[in-house]
């Protein structure tokens, strides 16, 4: 098969849908996910693979093909439908009897973009490192075979009930006291899952942009661009709602405005989670990717818990917290993951926990993040670059001297008696990325031209 191969991402498979993604594609994916399982010895007599998808224009068309390629390798269904990534995930992850999965989305890209995240058995992605690379391979062969007189069949599936079921076990609904919020779903999949439970909570919801759309008619669904989060700073103050909350398009990411219409910073996020979750675990192992806020460790050190950084991207976390037994991660990029849930994320239960913190304080949420502004974080910055790993090099060998600690975990990571720094190679993208922080605006903004002008002097 003609594929275009950059389509194998990190992460997933996310492609351009006119020139890039057929159903061709998507049927091919299904076969070389099955034959990937059997080579590596997966038992399938009995069992099922897990197949669902976003409200996208393609996605429909591509899971009927997915299907197709399941149940023509002799392998059974169970078709969630209509989902959240969240859901999907523990519908794979929960079940014995779930082999692994496809979801058929491309998370927060634009309408033109679709794609499709494979899961194992055991909640873990297949990425970079854990079997992409020879899904890749068996695509591009595309040596399928069907087996004859195939007894295997398609049934759907609930996997929303148990999946609410769960997060109500860990966060009861007779804890949350009447709130009030505004919810923008981005026309995404928050939509078919979230306004179902939240029913169940003597809570006031303002929705936006929450009917799914694929194509996007309102903004991105991608709340790490803060300019996607206006119309909810507004609407938060137009009605006095205690905090507003977001989702990208398959609702495994955030995005929150405390009472004032603030944008709260993701260490921000990441540091009152944890704090929650430490209530009800203390002692817990916790993690935070290496561009997170100093602030994190500290918050959650001071709570009782052993910390460490991790690496960036979800599948490299979910790996990592399984291998340290972490209770909880923390992703700069606003995903959050729970030992609880798999080692994975879910929106609803982040939702849970604000409510439920703010139920539990008299403070309102700024309040509860003021403590949290000690340091200046410079942001993400990205830059395309010639020789990256170069450029790490110049650097490295420029400042190791001054160093306090220096750390290979993800790129170069480097702590200063002034703050830290980060530069990476994206998993994603051609560009290398730094983050760095101090404890002042001036000095945040003066160390970060200092380095901005080491990277561009190396193309």
């Amino acid at each position: 098969m003609q594929i275009p191969e950059h389509i194998f991402k990190a992460y997933d498979i996310r492609g351009l849908v006119e020139t890039e993604l057929s159903p061709e594609l998507a049927y091919g994916i299904g076969k070389a996910f099955v034959a990937f399982l059997k080579q590596k010895g997966t038992d399938m007599d009995g069992k099922f693979l897990v197949l669902g998808y976003d409200m996208r224009k393609t996605s429909q068309d591509y899971a009927k093909r997915v299907e197709q390629a399941f149940l023509e390798s002799g392998v059974n269904v169970r078709n969630i439908g209509l989902t959240s990534t969240p859901v999907f995930n523990f519908a794979v992850a929960h079940f014995e009897e779930h082999v692994g999965g496809i979801m058929v989305t491309a998370s927060h890209n634009p309408a033109q973009y679709n794609g499709f995240k494979i899961t194992q058995g055991d909640g873990m992605p297949i990425g970079k490192n854990s079997g992409m690379d020879e899904i890749r391979r068996l695509v591009v062969e595309a040596n399928w075979s069907a087996v004859e007189d195939s007894p295997a069949q398609a049934e759907a599936f609930d996997a929303q009930a148990p999946y609410v079921e769960r997060i109500f076990s860990l966060v009861s609904p007779d804890t949350i006291k009447p709130l009030k919020v505004v919810i923008d779903g981005g026309n995404g999949m928050a939509g078919a899952v979230l306004p179902h439970w939240i029913k169940r909570l003597p809570v006031e919801v303002e929705y936006l942009y929450i009917e799914p759309d694929g194509t996007f008619p309102n903004h991105e669904a991608n709340p790490i661009k803060v300019e996607t989060l206006e119309d909810l700073q507004k609407k938060v103050v137009e009605v006095g709602a205690d905090f507003g909350f977001a989702l990208d398009g398959d609702a495994d990411r955030i995005g929150l405005v405390d009472e004032k219409g603030n944008v709260v910073d993701a260490s921000f996020v990441g540091a009152l989670l944890g704090q929650k979750i430490l209530e009800s675990q203390p002692g817990a192992h916790m993690l935070y990717d290496l561009r997170s806020s100093q602030i994190i460790p500290e918050i959650w050190e001071q709570g009782g818990a052993t910390t460490e950084k991790c690496m960036v991207g979800h599948a490299l976390i979910k790996g990592m917290m399984r291998k340290v037994g972490a209770v909880f991660a923390s992703e700069l990029s606003l995903h959050v993951y729970f030992g609880s849930m798999y080692n994975m994320e879910s929106t609803d239960l982040c939702l849970l926990y604000f409510l439920q913190m703010l139920s539990e304080s008299d403070k309102s949420l700024s309040q509860l993040v003021a403590p949290l502004s000690k340091y200046v974080h410079s942001g993400e910055m990205n830059f395309e670059v010639k020789d990256k790993n170069g450029v790490l090099a110049v650097i490295e060998q420029k400042y190791s001297e001054q160093a306090l600690e220096v750390s290979h975990l993800d790129g170069l990571w480097m702590r200063f008696d002034w703050g830290w720094v980060s530069l990476r190679q994206s998993n994603t993208e051609p560009v290398l990325r730094l983050n760095l922080e101090t404890n002042s605006k001036q000095l945040t903004r003066e160390k970060g031209e200092e380095f901005v002008q080491i990277i561009m002097s190396g193309n």
